[in-house]
């Protein structure tokens, strides 16, 4: 039997701001600290969701942006906590925050192939609330979809 031996060099994380997400956080340190890698740290704010979540009967296109600017605001202040959490261990941790109309699956996958991402590390269930019996929605749109390993951490 031959083993092959695995490195990353791109690591990213999805992350929500929920626990199981910051609980990959955790793995996804753990495993750039180990293999040397950079920690790309992703969150996706799905406009198309975002919208529809606020009050339907308004129809004014800038309807949503104050919101919208308080949501980056928060998940700014979870994702400064990620990047100071790497910083102690001396990783080389970028944090991003993509806002898009497509599927937060679809921004994922996108991101990690544009960004030659070799592991891809997420949680088991985010903030959606969808409970599905394993893992949740993103999670198992990037499972089966991805061009690269993906952890999923429970």
């Amino acid at each position: 039997m031959q083993y092959t031996k695995i490195s990353y060099s791109n690591i990213l994380v999805a992350v929500d701001g929920s626990k199981q997400s910051m609980d990959a956080v955790n793995y996804a340190i753990s495993l750039a600290e180990k293999y040397k890698a950079n920690l790309i740290v992703l969150n996706v704010l799905n406009l198309h969701s975002f919208r529809q979540s606020l009050a339907s009967f308004v129809t004014a296109p800038t309807y949503g942006t104050i919101e919208m600017e308080q949501k980056k605001m928060e998940v700014q202040k979870f994702l400064n906590q990620i990047q100071r959490k790497g910083g102690e261990k001396s990783l080389s941790v970028k944090t991003q925050i993509i806002q898009e109309s497509i599927s937060v699956v679809s921004s994922i996958l996108e991101y990690a192939e544009n960004e030659k991402i070799d592991l891809i590390v997420v949680g088991t269930r985010g903030r959606s609330g969808i409970k599905h019996l394993l893992i949740g929605s993103v999670a198992e749109g990037v499972v089966t979809y991805a061009h690269c390993p993906v952890l999923v951490v429970k």
